[in-house]
């Protein structure tokens, strides 16, 4: 039988306090053409509010050279600081049918730890994993652990 479904995992130790990573995520999502332009060239809300569990909003983002869109509707777990980006459309789905990015933030003594995974199932099993979202899953987190400390 087929394996389709997935999950990747990463983890990615953070200079930054959980609390102040998270609030780039939660309410200040805006900023990541800034944060992390190589990345992410765009983002709008097309549903709700920047800061609103459950608001659905629209990505330009930049991955292997090739730009993409991906529409999402976020839910936030704000006792736990994780999110969950539930995949609705966009480029990622010519090659996934289910695409859900997680991010869980463990605060530590100096710093944090994110633990971020990728939620997925291929259409065939010769279909490519998802490395290069984790890829950018991963430099986008170190891009806003900077942002964190320089502000």
């Amino acid at each position: 039988m087929a394996q389709l479904h997935g999950t990747l995992e990463a983890e990615v130790e953070l200079q930054s306090p959980a609390d102040k990573f998270f609030k780039v995520w939660r309410s200040e999502s805006h900023k990541m053409p800034t944060i992390t332009s190589k990345n992410i060239q765009g983002i709008k809300v097309h549903e709700g509010d920047w800061d609103q569990h459950g608001a659905i909003k629209i990505w330009n983002y930049t991955v292997e050279g090739k730009s993409g869109v991906f529409k999402e509707k976020v839910e936030f777990d704000d006792d736990n600081m994780s999110f969950t980006l539930h995949g609705i459309e966009g480029d990622v789905f010519d090659e996934l049918k289910v695409y859900r990015p997680v991010c869980k933030l463990i605060p530590k003594e100096k710093g944090s730890l994110a633990k971020l995974s990728i939620e997925y199932e291929k259409y065939k099993e010769s279909d490519p994993n998802p490395d290069k979202y984790m890829a950018i899953f991963i430099d986008m987190t170190k891009d806003i652990d900077a942002h964190v400390l320089s502000a």
